[in-house]
């Protein structure tokens, strides 16, 4: 599968386009394109998609308009030009791009060196003259610093720019690396000199949250500094910037909005079955910190529905639920080395008082990052903890660091380990038995034994799935586990359930009446009261639920049944969850309300009253991601332990939480 699946591109059969930084790049035959990861591909499908609409829609606005011209502001060795002559889109349209002449000179030569890329332009372009690198009839070249203003405008008076005919600017990325004075300044030279125009934005924003400041250290340490985030730091500063710099119209919307509302649903499961993807947490971060805006002058924006739909998407609140208060977080006292917890994906589990034991995932180890196949504990003494890796006995192939999998505790000495996967294409591990026994009376990691056992099911779908959940539930005096949805190496979402015997280890049919819900991925669940509580999760079309359902116990089996919360649930996945003295608990996870994060919900049972409280992390290594990690409820101390979180931050790298981290419960579980 290739990029190319993603952009729908119609280039010469031998001009490989290729992304880097973001944009289709113009490479030589010769030159290999690099294979990415899926959420790279996805992620610059979704930035070629709104660029590439955004001018279609400008060119058929302006059909009928005897002339119309693009200008691409820092272009670099973006292909835009060819793929929408090769559509034959540019009839009498002249696209004009800008970036420095050492660039444009070296985009210059490989356009007359390839080809295809020449018959497509139609000639070598002439010599080099001034700032003038490349002139063909519809397409030309200019190598101009983009802050020296006039001479950016005296290159384009030049090379035959005409202020009074339709123009669309673009500017993908570039602003924000210029001075904001020298941004504002071409913002505003725009407005003044164009009588019909658009100006299409493509850039960063919210810098003051976790997934931002790890992006911020990205270009920072690329000596890129984003100098627009910290005056322009989200959609409505970003709006109010236009239309003070004299633009009449501004629609503007995130890439999360953006996906959801402007491409086409069956365009969306096209791409959502390219290639297999399991990266959800990390495209919707980098969705909500990337936008696309649309700004106007002598043209309407209300001409496309793509544009239409943006302004409802605009109008979407983006502000964070009202919150109460706020949980102090602190760094656990460790006084053993605690690197082997730095990971994502896995799960811990309390197996006996103040024993937190943790498997799997992703993370460090020997200085790398790789699947996990090593156990860890943690063990309390008084105030401080100790962690260390604990020792299986006769290691076995059966397991191999699963991600995403889940260990339910059934006695004091065992755990089951269900589903799981190692790749999104490597999926069939089954269940384990988890054994476990102390071989000295010393409470340490050391003192500790594990061992794997294979678990052969005679179901097969019951295990073969991860991001899903396992929950002790009862009926008719029977101890069964519930297992409901996730994903497959088949369904990318699953809304079924089993029941399995916890004695005989067997599927048995239990009658479950009720609306049967939407299938779910990365939910919670909860046992309480016999039944299993169901929070949130990552539904249909990759969006995430805000629904609270009770699997209740009944005389025949279970019902499935809606806990309304009042205010409503702010949509949210890859959270935890806990019930303690009849509340529950929803920690972390991700929600579409960039630059807020989730931090601790709590929903009274018997009301259905729900609380937001902020996560204060003044006193923890910042920044923290509360996903795709674990968390035990230390009901005696009233406390929270947070394990690992964080993953892979779309380009910009790999964040693992440095340490363990403890909440103190006790204001809000008095409350």
């Amino acid at each position: 599968m290739g990029e190319g699946d993603y952009a729908h591109l119609n280039m010469p059969p031998t001009a490989c386009d290729v992304r880097t930084n973001g944009k289709h790049q113009l490479h030589s035959e010769a030159h290999a394109a690099r294979r990415r990861a899926p959420l790279v591909h996805r992620g610059y499908y979704v930035r070629a998609q709104a660029v590439d609409g955004c001018a279609r829609r400008f060119l058929l606005q302006s059909r009928g308009c005897p002339r119309r011209q693009i200008l691409s502001l820092g272009a670099g060795f973006d292909s835009l030009y060819f793929r929408l002559k090769s559509a034959g889109l540019l009839s009498r349209t002249v696209v004009y791009e800008v970036d420095f002449p050492s660039v444009v000179s070296r985009k210059a030569a490989l356009i007359r060196g390839t080809k295809d890329l020449s018959m497509v332009v139609g000639g070598t372009g002439g010599q080099e003259s001034g700032a003038m690198s490349f002139v063909g009839e519809d397409y030309k070249l200019l190598g101009v610093d983009l802050s020296e203003l006039s001479q950016l405008e005296k290159a384009l008076e030049e090379a035959g720019l005409d202020s009074g005919v339709p123009t669309m600017f673009l500017a993908e990325v570039v602003l924000t690396y210029m001075e904001n004075s020298r941004s504002d300044a071409l913002i505003r030279w725009a407005a003044q000199h164009f009588c019909q125009a658009q100006f299409v934005l493509y850039e960063q924003m919210h810098p003051e949250d976790p997934f931002g400041h790890i992006m911020q250290q990205h270009f920072g340490r690329l000596n890129s500094a984003l100098h627009g985030l910290a005056q322009y730091p989200d959609c409505e500063a970003q709006r109010r910037r236009f239309l003070q710099q004299g633009w009449t119209e501004c629609f503007i919307a995130d890439m999360n909005q953006f996906y959801t509302l402007c491409i086409p649903a069956e365009e969306r499961q096209r791409v959502q079955a390219l290639e297999p993807f399991d990266e959800y947490e990390e495209w919707h971060l980098k969705c909500s910190h990337y936008f696309i805006l649309v700004a106007s002058k002598g043209m309407e924006l209300t001409w496309t529905s793509m544009l239409s739909s943006l302004a409802v998407a605009a109008s979407v609140p983006g502000n964070a639920p009202a919150t109460t208060g706020s949980i102090r977080a602190s760094v656990c006292v460790i006084d053993s080395e605690a690197a082997g917890l730095r990971r994502f994906a896995h799960r811990s589990v309390l197996i006996g008082p103040h024993l937190v034991l943790t498997t799997g995932g992703f993370g460090e180890q020997d200085g790398r990052h790789c699947r996990l196949r090593e156990l860890h504990l943690l063990v309390r003494h008084k105030h401080s903890w100790r962690a260390g890796c604990v020792r299986v006995e006769e290691p076995s192939s059966a397991w191999g660091g699963w991600l995403y999998h889940t260990v339910t505790r059934l006695s004091e000495s065992r755990a089951l380990v269900m589903g799981g996967r190692m790749s999104p294409t490597s999926t069939a591990l089954g269940a384990l038995w988890l054994e476990f026994h102390k071989s000295s009376s010393a409470l340490d990691p050391d003192s500790i034994v594990v061992q794997f056992k294979r678990l052969q099911l005679a179901e097969e779908p019951v295990s073969q799935r991860w991001r899903h959940t396992t929950t002790e539930v009862t009926c008719q005096g029977q101890k069964y586990l519930f297992i409901y949805g996730g994903c497959s190496a088949v369904w990318p979402l699953l809304g079924d359930w089993y029941f399995l015997h916890v004695e005989e280890l067997s599927c048995t049919q239990v009658p479950v009446l009720g609306v049967v819900p939407d299938g779910r991925h990365s939910h919670s669940a909860c046992a309480w009261a016999g039944g299993a509580l169901i929070a949130g999760g990552l539904g249909a079309a990759e969006q995430p639920l805000g629904s609270v359902l009770f699997l209740r116990p009944t005389e025949s089996g279970f019902q499935w049944q809606t806990l309304e919360t009042c205010p409503p649930l702010v949509p949210r996945y890859s959270h935890t969850a806990h019930v303690h003295d009849g509340k529950l608990l929803l920690v972390g996870g991700v929600w579409l309300l960039a630059p807020s994060v989730p931090g601790v919900a709590v929903v009274d049972l018997m009301t259905g009253a729900s609380v937001e409280y902020q996560i204060d992390v003044e006193a923890v290594e910042w920044p923290l991601l509360l996903h795709n990690h674990s968390s035990v409820l230390l009901p005696d101390e009233k406390e929270l332990l947070l394990i690992g979180g964080g993953g892979n931050c779309f380009s910009f790298g790999t964040h693992l939480n440095p340490q363990p981290v403890c909440l103190d419960l006790c204001d809000i579980l008095t409350s």
